[in-house]
């Protein structure tokens, strides 16, 4: 969230704290979620969009075994959590109405950080 200075009549400053302007925000906006929720890691971060990648279990039947599979996810990220995620980060993304050609969700928390090594 974005911090407002505000000078009052007499002469104090106060914080107001002011809500993102993204009318596509879950939190801010009017944008609702459902279906699916996926944890994944950020790999890239765009303006108003980030990847996120994370591994599956595919069941192979001719084999009778199981293969990894990693799958990529392209999310909205609305203004308020900008500075909050970075690459490396991870994060939770919920099913939405499809925004673009490739966005279908949208990010809702960060789980923690990049691990530092």
């Amino acid at each position: 969230m974005k911090k407002k200075k505000e000078k009052g009549k007499n002469r104090e400053e106060k914080i107001v704290e002011t809500s993102c302007n993204d009318k596509k925000c879950h939190i801010h906006g009017n944008l609702k979620t459902r279906g699916r929720t996926f944890e994944g890691k950020v790999i890239k971060k765009f303006q108003k969009r980030i990847v996120i990648e994370f591994e599956r279990m595919i069941y192979i039947r001719k084999y009778e075994r199981y293969a990894k599979a990693k799958t990529k996810i392209h999310a909205r990220l609305p203004a308020c959590m900008e500075e909050q995620i970075n690459i490396g980060d991870l994060i939770r993304v919920k099913e939405c109405r499809p925004l673009s050609k490739l966005i279908h969700f949208i990010v809702i928390e960060k789980i923690r950080d990049k691990e530092t090594k």
